[in-house]
């Protein structure tokens, strides 16, 4: 009774600081373990912790669903579905310790298996919140068919707070896979990988993720082309030797990696540990480019050097390293591939300063007339005072 006493007094707390933002016009940033402060355009206002409002409500392991409040640490969860053999199936990036459950759907970041199982966007049942005006409102579930209507509840994913404070969130778990195997193929070059992994993806094969990268750390530096396969442990077999074949015909050298190892670093990639995430320069930014997997290989020259990349989410997603500067030229080649460019992480020089001046660049694609109003209705829907993460996103 005395937590539930505790939880209580702390959603009124939220509430209050909410109404008397709205009323005196403070803006407020919504804020869970900061693991992401480094992404978006700007960090204003009052920090509105959420860290005190903790626990898991509910799980029900039979019925695949987890109910948490937002301030619960995404590890604990992670811990606590792992006990039964279960997990987030889209790997959302911690980025940090102390990452949070609200953080992670605010944030609406999906690790490497995005491709193969979908967003947390789509993980999403349920979720409370509290708007602009102070009022906790319920949308959606802890099951499928409780969706009816706007389906709210996985509106708030990838809001980055902007619409109101999630207080609490219902999402789907789902088993581990029995079988697991990660293919490393040394030799692909980019465009043989993009041209496997959609030959690939229209046939009958348990693919999870992919990564690409140009390892330079490698002795001598060279391309390695990843595959991990997820599903039953005969399927797993059946397609190791059947893309192995195929891999080994373009005259790559296949081999399977150790399991622990696999792990590890797919792990890394999804938290952005492995090597490539180094800047190779003080002035060089990471960018974001989000395009059809079925793009071709995207040439972006900087001073006539080709930008260093890394290629995931069956080449759904690039991340390639380039300066604030560049910031047309990299925009330009994701739209022509039919996409769009974010500068997710700025550069070691900007950072050092007292503010990040590589994001007078922009760090998201402008919206069209269109998509933009519509982003401003809701959130005038939501927030009228306008005081959640003004410039964030």
């Amino acid at each position: 009774m005395a937590m539930q006493d505790t939880a209580q007094h702390t959603l009124q707390d939220f509430t209050d600081r909410i109404l008397q933002a709205s009323q005196s016009g403070q803006a407020l940033r919504l804020r869970g373990g900061g693991t992401k402060d480094f992404l978006g355009q700007s960090l204003q206002g009052e920090v509105l912790d959420t860290t005190a409002y903790s626990g898991i409500l509910s799980y029900e392991p039979s019925e695949l669903v987890i109910t948490v409040r937002c301030g619960t640490p995404l590890a604990e969860v992670e811990a606590a579905l792992a006990q039964k053999g279960q997990s987030f199936a889209f790997e959302p990036p911690h980025f940090g310790k102390g990452a949070t459950i609200g953080g992670m759907v605010a944030a609406g970041l999906s690790g490497p298996a995005r491709a193969s199982v979908g967003t947390v966007r789509d993980f999403v049942l349920g979720a409370r919140v509290i708007n602009g005006k102070g009022e906790h409102l319920t949308f959606g579930g802890q099951v499928m068919k409780n969706v009816a209507g706007y389906d709210v509840s996985r509106l708030l994913a990838g809001s980055w707070g902007q619409l109101g404070l999630i207080t609490e969130v219902s999402l789907k778990v789902l088993p581990v896979y029995p079988g697991e195997a990660t293919l490393v193929c040394a030799g692909v070059t980019q465009a043989q990988a993009l041209k496997l992994i959609n030959q690939w993806g229209g046939q009958p094969l348990p693919l999870n993720a992919s990564a690409w990268v140009h390892d330079t750390t490698a002795s001598p530096a060279q391309d390695f082309f990843f595959v991990r396969l997820r599903g039953a442990v005969a399927a797993v077999d059946a397609a190791i030797v059947k893309m192995s074949a195929e891999v080994k015909a373009l005259g790559a050298h296949v081999s399977i990696l150790d399991q622990a190892q696999a792990s590890a670093d797919w792990q890394a990639s999804g938290e952005q540990t492995l090597d490539f995430f180094k800047a190779p320069t003080e002035q060089d930014c990471l960018w974001r480019l989000s395009v059809p997997q079925t793009a071709p290989v995207l040439d972006v020259l900087v001073n006539g050097a080709a930008c260093a990349q890394y290629v995931e989410w069956h080449g759904a997603q690039r991340w390639l390293w380039a300066p604030a500067s560049a910031a047309t030229q990299v925009r330009e080649a994701a739209v022509k591939a039919g996409g769009h460019a974010t500068l997710f992480r700025t550069s070691d020089a900007s950072q050092q300063t007292l503010g990040d001046v590589d994001k007078q660049a922009g760090v998201y694609t402008p919206l069209n007339a269109v998509q933009q109003r519509i982003q401003n209705e809701l959130k005038k829907q939501f927030d009228p005072a306008g005081v959640f993460n003004p410039g964030r996103a």
